[in-house]
């Protein structure tokens, strides 16, 4: 199991290691996410005990929308997990008859753009323990679901720390022909041209320079690659790095949660994208068409997987 430890510096210069504890009440450990969901976990909040109606006879401890446009659902157990996980899972049902009515809070929460450019294909949902047993890691991994099993462990002076101890993928079900086209529409709308060749097929001029570019993404540990509608998210809690495929160019673009204030930018290689609408998640866009640039790009790769 992945173990996160702290340490601080004592008084004498030595690193003394912080001992985690659990929150008293769910609601503390609920409230706090709440409040900073879209830093720690990519998701826009928006509901909190949300009701099922008397079909499903529950209520939802967050809902919110993810980075990538997805439908997410949040539950939290504030001790070792004792059935967060069926909940959740039971919680996909109420959500897949309840579409007009997530649409309809996406709205009023986020706007009429959100709501039109939903993702129903793969929801994810997010479940947050002290602990999860063995047995709720193997589970995961047999959902046809996605999931996140995250840790949580909160530190003296007001430190909490998330660890993502287990995920999977899912398996994204087809999107009806109706909200296919309309993706199509919104993304025509995005100030990047139109759509490339699509993510997990990487056109043949590009399939050399795009293995070696994977390869690079995915060197930094624990890094789970996600096949989207129109770019791929290599992500840890959150998205670290977009990639879009633009074989008339042959060369690849990659969005990194990297600072652009923080980089020299180059012309041609490097560019600010913060106003900018663009397909995928990332401030900063880095355009690779060859092994050199692949190389220089090494460097912003590693910060922004090291801040992730």
């Amino acid at each position: 199991m992945s173990e996160l430890k702290l340490f601080r510096l004592d008084a004498d210069g030595r690193d003394v290691e912080l001992r985690g504890s659990t929150v008293a009440l769910e609601v503390e450990l609920q409230r706090r996410i709440e409040a900073g969901m879209e830093a720690m976990l990519g998701i826009r909040f928006l509901a909190s005990e949300y009701p099922t109606g008397p079909w499903h006879r529950g209520r939802i401890d967050s809902l919110g929308l993810d980075e990538n446009g997805t439908p997410a659902l949040i539950e939290y157990e504030k001790g070792a997990d004792s059935g967060v996980l069926s909940q959740a899972v039971s919680y996909l049902s109420w959500l897949d008859s309840a579409r007009h009515e997530f649409e309809a809070l996406v709205k009023e929460k986020l706007g009429s753009k959100a709501a039109e450019s939903i993702d129903w294909r793969n929801p994810r949902m997010v479940c947050i323990a002290a602990s999860f047993s063995h047995h709720d890691r193997v589970a995961v991994k047999r959902l046809r679901e996605r999931v996140d099993l995250v840790r949580y462990r909160v530190f003296d002076g007001g430190l909490l720390s998330l660890l993502l101890v287990e995920s999977a993928s899912g398996s994204p079900s087809p999107t009806p022909a109706r909200r296919q086209s309309r993706h199509r529409e919104v993304a025509a709308g995005v100030g990047v041209g139109s759509v490339q060749a699509p993510p997990g097929a990487a056109p043949a001029c590009l399939q050399d320079l795009y293995a070696e570019l994977d390869e690079a993404l995915t060197a930094w540990g624990e890094v789970e690659m996600a096949q989207l509608r129109h770019y791929i998210a290599y992500r840890r809690m959150v998205n670290v790095a977009s990639v879009i495929f633009r074989p008339k160019h042959e060369a690849i673009l990659v969005y990194l949660k990297v600072d652009p204030d923080t980089v020299e930018l180059e012309e041609g290689f490097s560019r600010d994208m913060r106003g900018i609408g663009h397909l995928g998640t990332g401030d900063l866009e880095v355009r690779i068409a060859s092994a050199a640039d692949l190389e220089k790009a090494g460097p912003l790769i590693r910060r922004a997987f090291e801040a992730a």
